[in-house]
Formats: C-alpha cells, sequence, structure tokens
C-alpha cells in the first residue's frame, strides 16, 4: 500500500503578499506565523518587498502589521508608500533608527524593543511584521557570540507570538553562496524558514533585477531565477505566468481587419491566439497590425497599439493612406496608441509597460510594432525568456496578441525571429516581395494551429481604398504578380478574345451553310407536297374511272340476263337502230351499245 498516496504531505499555512508574481512562484505566500529572511545588496528592493508585503496584508487580507524601521525614519517610509499609490491604513511604523553618532558603551540587548513592539502589536492586533535593515542594528554590538545571541532572542520572540515577520539585511550572496562578511549574519539564514535573495546588477548595459528563494522549509517552490521590475506600483514578478498551462483555450475567432485574409484563415484569428507576423521593411507588417486593431474597435472592443519604431500619430497618419481610420477610435477611447523606446529600457521594465498598459486599458486585443525591439532591450537568452513570458502572460489573459517581426542579420526566407518567438505563436504570416523587377508583395500563411488555413502564396494589394489579396494566379508552376500578371492576363484575354471571333466566324459560316440547306429542304418539301397532291388526283382520277367502268359492266350483265329470261318478244327490250349521222361516236364503248 503507498502511504503516501493515503497520506499526502501537508502544506505549511502561508500568508499571501499581494505581489504579483511572488505568490505563484512561493505556492501561496510566505510561511505563516514565521519567519523569511530577505537579502540583497543596495538597491536590490528589501525594503520595497518587506512594505509591500505588509501593505499588502493590511488591505487585502485584513491582516494588520507593524514595520520596524531601522535605517529609515518615519515620514520616508510614508513618502515611498505614497509613491507607489499603497493605502496608509491598516499598518504602521514604528522608528528604531540608531542615531548617527550613538555609542555603544558595555553590553545591550534587544529585551527593551521587544517588550516596547509586544505593546504595540497587542494594540493594534499585528499580524504581520518587517524588521528592515536589521544589521544596522546588529553592527551595534560588539561581537559574533552576541548578535547570535540577539538573533536567537528574535527569532524566538516572533515565533512566541506567532507573527509572519519578514527580516531584511544587507547580505550580498555571490552565486547565491553563503556570505562571509559577517559570521553572526552567515547564521541567520539558517535559522529561519525562508530564504528569498535579491540582485539587481547591470547587463549589456540594462538594469537587471533577478529574485530566487534559496529555501522554503516544507513547501516546494519555484527555485530559478525570476526576473522582476520595481514599477508604479511596486515589484512585479515577471513570471511565466501560469506556470501551469491551466487556461481554457478559446474557439472563437477574431476578424483580421482584411476580408481577403479572413477567409485564408477560415474566419480570422483564434481568440487569446498569438500572431506572428515577419518580413522585410515596406512589407505591409505594421498595415496589417493597423487593420487588427480598427477591426477589434469596430466590434467595440479595447485594443492597444505599442510601436517602438514610430511614433503613434505617425502610424495613425500614415495608415490613414490605405483607408484605415484609427484616429475615429483613438477619440472614442477605444484603442490605444503607445510609443516607447527599447534601446532606453530593459526588456523586464518593457514587458512591466506593456503588463501595466494592458490592464489599465482592459485591452483584449494588443498589438506589438516590431517585436523584435525586445532583442535589442538585453541577452539574447533574458529576451527570449522575456518574449516566452510575454506570450504565456497574454494567452493566460485571453488576449490575442499581434506582433510583427524584422528580419536579423543573416536570416533569410522563412527562418524564424532570434527571440525565437515563431515557434510558440499560433499563426505565423510571412510577408515577402517579388523579383519580378518591381516591388509587389505577397502573403502566405506558414503555419496556423487549431485551425484550418490556406497555404496559397497570394498578392497583397495596397490602395488608397484600403487592403485587398488577390486570387491566387500561377502561369508555369510561378505565381505572378503585378506587371506579370497583368501582362499574362492582358495575352489571356486577347487569346480569348480571338478564339471568340474564330468561333464566331465559323459560327457565322454554318449558319448560312444551314440556311442555304434549309431553303432548298424546303423546296425540296414544297416538290413533295406538290407531287403527292398530283399523284392523289391521278389516284382519284383512276378510281373514279375504274368505278365507272365497274357501274357499266355491272349494267351489261344485268341487261344480258334480263334478255335471255323472257318468254316472248313483247318482252324483250326494242332497239332502234340510229343512223350513222346521228351517232359519230366511235369509242369502243359506244360501238359495243350500239351492237
Amino acid at each position: 500500500m503507498n502511504d503516501s498516496a493515503e497520506n499526502p504531505p501537508l502544506e505549511i499555512p502561508k500568508a499571501r503578499t499581494g505581489i504579483e508574481g511572488f505568490d505563484e512562484v512561493s505556492r501561496g505566500g510566505l510561511p505563516r506565523g514565521s519567519v523569511t529572511l530577505v537579502t540583497g545588496g543596495a538597491g536590490s528592493g528589501k525594503t520595497v518587498f518587506g512594505l509591500q508585503t505588509l501593505v499588502g496584508g493590511a488591505s487585502l487580507f485584513d491582516e494588520p502589521g507593524l514595520f520596524v524601521a531601522f535605517e529609515e525614519n518615519s515620514r520616508k517610509i510614508r513618502a515611498n508608500a505614497a509613491s507607489f499609490g499603497w493605502p496608509s491604513s491598516g499598518w504602521e511604523i514604528l522608528d528604531a533608527m540608531p542615531p548617527s553618532d550613538v555609542v555603544s558603551i558595555g553590553e545591550f540587548d534587544l529585551s527593551g524593543l521587544l517588550a516596547v513592539l509586544s505593546a504595540k502589536v497587542r494594540a493594534m492586533k499585528a499580524r504581520r511584521i518587517v524588521f528592515d535593515s536589521l544589521d544596522v542594528l546588529l553592527n551595534l554590538l560588539p561581537g559574533v557570540a552576541e548578535r547570535r545571541r540577539e538573533i536567537n532572542r528574535l527569532h524566538a520572540w516572533l515565533h512566541a507570538d506567532e507573527l509572519t515577520a519578514i527580516i531584511t539585511a544587507k547580505l550580498d550572496w555571490v552565486e547565491y553562496a553563503l556570505p562571509l562578511e559577517d559570521k553572526a549574519l552567515q547564521y541567520l539564514p539558517f535559522i529561519v524558514d525562508c530564504v528569498v535573495a535579491l540582485t539587481h546588477d547591470a547587463e549589456h548595459g540594462f538594469s537587471r533585477r533577478r529574485l530566487r528563494i534559496i529555501k522554503y522549509r516544507g513547501s516546494n517552490f519555484f527555485e530559478n531565477d525570476t526576473p522582476f521590475v520595481i514599477g508604479p506600483r511596486g515589484l512585479d514578478l515577471l513570471t511565466a505566468v501560469p506556470l501551469i498551462n491551466s487556461f481554457a483555450p478559446s474557439n472563437d475567432k477574431v476578424s483580421t481587419g482584411v476580408h481577403a485574409l479572413d477567409e485564408m484563415l477560415y474566419g480570422g484569428f483564434l481568440r487569446g491566439s498569438t500572431t506572428m507576423i515577419t518580413g522585410i521593411p515596406g512589407t505591409a507588417k505594421t498595415t496589417l497590425a493597423g487593420a487588427f486593431v480598427e477591426a477589434a474597435a469596430k466590434r467595440g472592443e479595447h485594443a492597444l497599439f505599442v510601436t517602438f519604431d514610430e511614433g503613434g500619430e505617425e502610424i495613425v497618419r500614415n495608415l490613414r493612406s490605405v483607408s484605415i481610420d484609427l484616429q475615429t477610435h483613438v477619440d472614442k477611447g477605444l484603442l490605444q496608441m503607445h510609443s516607447d523606446n527599447a534601446v532606453a529600457l530593459g526588456a523586464e521594465e518593457l514587458f512591466h509597460r506593456i503588463k501595466a498598459l494592458v490592464m489599465c486599458h482592459q485591452a483584449t486585443c494588443l498589438v506589438i510594432d516590431p517585436f523584435t525591439a525586445f532583442s535589442s532591450a538585453g541577452s539574447l537568452a533574458d529576451t527570449q525568456a522575456i518574449a516566452a513570458r510575454l506570450v504565456r502572460w497574454v494567452k493566460s489573459k485571453g488576449i490575442t496578441l499581434v506582433c510583427t517581426s524584422l528580419p536579423t542579420p543573416g536570416e533569410v526566407g522563412f527562418s524564424g525571429t532570434v527571440l525565437k518567438i515563431t515557434t510558440v505563436a499560433d499563426t505565423w504570416i510571412y510577408l515577402s516581395f517579388s523579383d519580378s523587377g518591381e516591388r509587389n508583395r505577397g502573403l502566405t500563411i506558414l503555419k496556423s494551429r487549431g485551425t484550418n488555413h490556406s497555404n496559397q502564396l497570394r498578392e497583397l494589394i495596397l490602395s488608397s481604398s484600403g487592403i485587398s489579396i488577390a486570387d491566387p494566379y500561377t502561369a508555369g508552376g510561378v505565381v505572378l504578380m503585378g506587371t506579370l500578371r497583368w501582362q499574362k492576363e492582358r495575352a489571356e484575354a486577347e487569346e480569348r478574345e480571338r478564339l471568340t471571333s474564330e468561333f464566331e466566324r465559323q459560327a457565322a459560316a454554318v449558319d448560312d451553310e444551314l440556311e442555304r440547306l434549309e431553303t432548298t429542304v424546303r423546296t425540296l418539301q414544297d416538290s413533295i407536297v406538290e407531287k403527292r397532291l398530283a399523284r392523289g388526283l391521278r389516284h382519284s382520277a383512276e378510281l373514279l374511272r375504274r368505278q365507272e367502268e365497274a357501274n357499266r359492266q355491272s349494267g351489261m350483265i344485268r341487261l344480258r340476263q334480263s334478255g335471255e329470261l323472257g318468254s316472248s318478244e313483247e318482252s324483250r327490250p326494242r332497239v332502234t337502230p340510229k343512223l350513222e349521222s346521228e351517232d359519230t361516236d366511235t369509242s369502243p364503248g359506244r360501238r359495243s351499245l350500239a351492237q
């Protein structure tokens, strides 16, 4: 029997921080009622992490908190919190910063401070507490033994009151090895239940912040580096959200803004999918992206157009030349145009800004033009990771993303982008120029996951009336575009006209011959009718003659029979001879009657 299946390990209770992304990489937040150590060098974000967790607990989870400051005064800390727009209620600050001229004489401990904190915690019913820059206070103690003693005292006090605690300390980790500067501080990571290391450095001239959970007793967690930024709302971890692909894909389709392209994609882009449009400059990548956001705004959806190569107003002006009116939708608030400088920002900062813009505008359709701007915002490995995170993030939010991409040096043909985004994109549209001596644009769909699509190369035509895609036209196995197509179509039209004329000429000749034959037939038919009529008349006359002859013969027979049967001369008919002058008819019939 599998005991682990019957008795699965219990997850320790956790306190959510409210920090975007951290609760996911920590699988739920910080250990509740326990101590977390947050380490890092100057400017790594330790104080912001502790303060944001405290404010989040008070404002989001109804857990009041106390911030114990050893390095800054309460006024500066309040100002810092206000700069992020955080609420000021539900948490308090205790100034514990030693005076700059303090001198340690003899032994001292934290008993007095902890007594004050106990009263404060009970008064405000605090559930969370942050000790910011504890190392500043510990450095006042004379030796390692004294420092370890007070660390243990503090640790025991925190556990006794079951407070969810954060201790920040300036510990520089080199490849996340244990610190060597202070033996007492080196001891601190071993007694706490969770250790979070923050780093801040520069790479390729760009700021680079990373967070890594070094240890977490009683819980699993994401062990690798996670990039983060400190933005207008505080820390924001750029996690591969969601870490597990749990979002449901949609079968709905949205229009591309080009009717013929919708037909090639059997209805358009899948909602929540990612589309990459690649091609060299001038192939109409931005134009297709503009048609997409215009169609989204016409449907009443909020759309965001992020551009790095041109200003938003310039794009609006340029697209007006192909009958794409973006300004109307900008004025209505449905479309937001945002221009940024990728060269001045790191990949993490770009990702964070795009996320913030999308959430603020509540956009359901997003364009990034060009997406390859990320490749110039840090190392290749980092930018590829951020690009993949961005794609997964928009999918998790159900946002339909359209990106444009320029080829990098050395890329030819259908090669993918340097960011490898074509491998994770759902649809890949490739734009090109024909090599027929003129600039004719070609469009083909290399892939489209989850939907049927055309595999034909078609001509993309831009004009003042809009965007159109010509039906495929091939000759000899070659797709013809522009002038070559026009010439071929004209030659075929002329050939069709010649064949039509030849057909009409031959048809006319046949019609003439048919008419002549029909006239001959009619004449023959008339002659046949006349002949048949004459034959009928002759036949009738012959029948009449024969009838008359039969009647005469019948009369002669009766006469003869009547003469032979009579008994006297009186009964015989008297025949009076005619004079010859009286009957000149010498026909045989007449002669026989006379005789």
